[in-house]
């Protein structure tokens, strides 16, 4: 799925996000609004991994859609 078509969905995306990752808290998603490499930033912060395994984690999420 492109980053236009999960801007347009990003309410309902949100859901599935947390469940992908849980300790992204709403605010986290309300500001990232579809923005792939604000999300990717905040998983970096929240689980301590890489910028590159984190956009790579984002990518997947956003293919398995």
């Amino acid at each position: 799925m492109n980053e236009d078509r999960i801007k347009g969905q990003w309410k309902q995306l949100t859901g599935k996000l947390k469940a992908q990752w849980g300790k992204l808290t709403d605010d986290d998603l309300t500001v990232a609004e579809g923005n792939s490499e604000y999300l990717a930033g905040k998983l970096q912060e929240r689980y301590g991994i890489a910028r590159d395994e984190a956009k790579k984690q984002v990518e997947e999420f956003g293919r398995k859609l």
